[in-house]
């Protein structure tokens, strides 16, 4: 999230900064993908590459290998709706940078808008970007064990409906990822989104946990649209429910779930 406290660039401004090469764009796709074609001056970085060793370390190894320092302008984009990118930023974020910010569509709108993409890899130097880790923006399991029966504490389950009605963390309020985006962008408008969150009664300064199916996607996408609605205090629980699962702690099933129950909205 940027020092403005912007969580998305729009495409006019991220196609100005691209020109004036004031920002480090990273594409998250596939390296395939991108090799093909990407938004001019991107660097690559398949999500696959970063959760096969996500430690502080490992990750600010590729931070320094794609020439971003402290102080670097970062937008990240994928074709998936968002939710990739967004787990890439809030890594970066977590880390302690600063300044990143989500596009706020996918690259495939940005091709069918007939913007600029081309094949060229381009050179980058290497930078040294500190380590200033934010562990306020993280929860893991013990973590949420002991936060879940607070008051003050509100758990989100970002999976599809139907996984939440199946099985979910005890206490957790679905919210699933599809409700999040508007037609061409990957989040709804501010207004919007604060009307989606006050419905289901996430609101106000409690403490925000979201979680989804296992390695932090989905819910990173919803980390962001608690930060777009003006909820800072949001932690994802990155590991989310395969880790929960795997340390055989408490889950709940929806005893009356009815069809009705899938419905998004």
């Amino acid at each position: 999230m940027t020092k403005s406290g912007k969580i998305t660039t729009d495409v006019e401004t991220l196609r100005s900064e691209v020109r004036d090469k004031s920002v480090r764009v990273i594409d998250v796709r596939r390296e395939d993908d991108y090799k093909q074609d990407h938004i001019p001056t991107a660097v690559n970085l398949p999500l696959a590459t970063l959760l096969s060793d996500d430690s502080p370390e490992k990750v600010l190894k590729l931070v320094n290998s794609m020439g971003i320092d402290n102080e670097t302008p970062v937008v990240v984009y994928d074709d998936t709706f968002g939710a990739l990118a967004s787990r890439v930023a809030w890594t970066l974020e977590y880390i302690g940078h600063s300044d990143v910010t989500l596009l706020e569509t996918t690259y495939g709108n940005w091709k069918s808008m007939g913007l600029e993409s081309d094949s060229q890899i381009p050179e980058i130097q290497n930078k040294e970007h500190s380590l200033n880790l934010q562990p306020e923006i993280l929860a893991t399991s013990d973590y949420l064990e002991s936060a879940k029966s607070r008051d003050d504490v509100i758990l989100i389950d970002n999976r599809e409906r139907l996984n939440y009605l199946e099985q979910h963390i005890p206490g957790a309020i679905s919210l699933p990822y599809r409700t999040l985006a508007s037609n061409d962008k990957i989040l709804r408008s501010k207004e919007d989104m604060k009307r989606l969150l006050d419905n289901r009664g996430i609101t106000g300064n409690s403490e925000i946990i979201t979680y989804c199916g296992s390695v932090g996607t989905l819910s990173g996408l919803a980390y962001y649209a608690l930060k777009s609605a003006d909820l800072p205090n949001a932690k994802l629980y990155v590991r989310s429910f395969k880790e929960w699962k795997n340390l055989n702690k408490p889950t709940e099933k929806q005893a009356d779930a009815n069809y009705w129950d899938l419905s998004a909205e």
